[in-house]
């Protein structure tokens, strides 16, 4: 355990649009957060197996921390996105277009949907905290 790296220098963080009702906010939260997973690399991120007193393992919990923030709206992610395309942060993002339909409706929609009216629902980026903070310290914990 002692050579785990600092927990402070990496973070992962999801903003999300505040205009959700709550199980529309806890699936795209789910669908951003795995597919940056997918976008991360063994060097990325460290993923922790905790034991209990009984010896049940409770596996992959991440070692840097996790913060979810709330934006008043699509403009306000669709900046985050920008600015983290223009700082080389790794992120994923979830659009109105990706809701109804299943995958290859979803595809075709966005693929017919300018950039501009996409509504952008949520953000998650993974990086150095200290650029992360500078894309995202405008915006409030979600609660």
């Amino acid at each position: 355990m002692n050579n785990l790296p600092d927990e402070t220098k990496k973070r992962f963080v999801a903003i999300l649009n505040k205009k959700m009702d709550a199980g529309r906010t806890v699936n795209v939260l789910g669908h951003i957060s795995v597919g940056l997973s997918n976008l991360l690399t063994s060097d990325d991120a460290v993923y922790i197996d905790y034991t209990d007193q009984d010896s049940n393992l409770h596996s992959s919990v991440s070692h840097f921390p996790f913060i979810v923030l709330k934006a008043d709206n699509s403009n306000k992610i669709r900046k985050v996105r920008e600015e983290s395309i223009a700082r080389g942060i790794k992120f994923t993002v979830f659009t109105h277009t990706m809701i109804e339909g299943g995958s290859i409706a979803q595809l075709f929609m966005t693929k017919e949907t300018p950039e501009l009216e996409l509504n952008y629902l949520g953000i998650c980026l993974f990086g150095e905290t200290e650029v992360i903070r500078e894309v995202t310290k405008k915006f409030s914990l979600y609660s």
